[in-house]
């Protein structure tokens, strides 16, 4: 049985104030056991809701879970996805407010910023290259407004807590050299994230679901079944392909991208 309106609208208000005070609730998924995957993408919508009324605007959308391995951890067999909101958006060299969040993560991702609107269903791989007028280096903010780990059973939060959570999306910066898509080889992009100097982690694109852009097919089908599209000039993360760095106040994230160019984020 789905989750009643109460519960969902009290659970997406819960999630804001999280946001606000940067205190924690506890996870979503151990207090409605019998939750569903729609059950989390209406808390979302509510909490999305909530945003919108205080005057926010989507500015774009993000993907997450696209890799495998993180798909077999959560327990899931498709990505999940979120919405950007216009104060998301933190620009290049930027100072980064840490005490915004309550424990901050970075990821190296690719940003697409489409030419024209992508409506499901049946968009395909095709669709997204031919609508997309730039493909651009991306860092995305994560942060969990709930607790990863149970205090009392210690279990791990699950997929349905990160879909409820708006996909743990916090932010997001945009830098580098943005191209065309036929410019390069985006499966072969890659990226060498530096943390104060020290490399964290590197990847290439393909580690997101075999081609960046086919979690963007994707996410034009889903949204299709809720009566919404991809629409012209957003920005599309199209998930990481590395793991999450945690960032705190003086750390310096530098993304070097190759061809594509490098940028760096600072946190204050």
């Amino acid at each position: 049985m789905p989750l009643s309106p109460e519960i969902i609208a009290d659970t997406a208000r819960r999630l804001h104030e999280a946001e606000k005070t940067r205190i924690r609730i506890g996870q979503i998924s151990k207090a409605n056991p019998d939750m569903t995957m729609a059950d989390g993408y209406a808390i979302q919508q509510a909490w999305l809701d909530l945003k919108l009324a205080e005057g926010r605007r989507i500015v774009g959308r993000k993907i997450g879970l696209t890799s495998r391995a993180m798909q077999m951890n959560s327990q899931i067999d498709e990505p999940d996805y979120g919405a950007l909101l216009d104060d998301m958006v933190f620009a290049e060299g930027t100072p980064i407010p840490t005490a915004r969040f309550i424990n901050p993560l970075i990821e190296v991702e690719l940003a697409f910023i489409l030419s024209r609107p992508l409506q499901g269903p049946n968009v395909t791989i095709f669709d997204v290259l031919a609508a997309t007028a730039w493909v651009a280096p991306a860092l995305e903010i994560i942060d969990l407004r709930v607790d990863p780990v149970d205090p009392e059973t210690k279990s791990m939060m699950k997929a349905l807590d990160t879909i409820s959570d708006n996909a743990a999306c916090a932010g997001y910066v945009v830098g580098g050299n943005p191209v065309r898509v036929d410019d390069v080889d985006l499966r072969w992009v890659g990226a060498i994230l530096s943390k104060n100097g020290v490399v964290e982690e590197t990847g290439l694109a393909a580690g997101v679901l075999n081609h960046p852009a086919t979690g963007i097919a994707w996410l034009a089908n889903k949204l299709s079944a809720h009566g919404h599209r991809l629409e012209a000039d957003q920005v599309i993360m199209c998930g990481s392909f590395t793991r999450p760095i945690f960032a705190k106040a003086g750390d310096v994230f530098h993304a070097d991208y190759g061809p594509l160019g490098s940028f760096s984020a600072v946190f204050c």
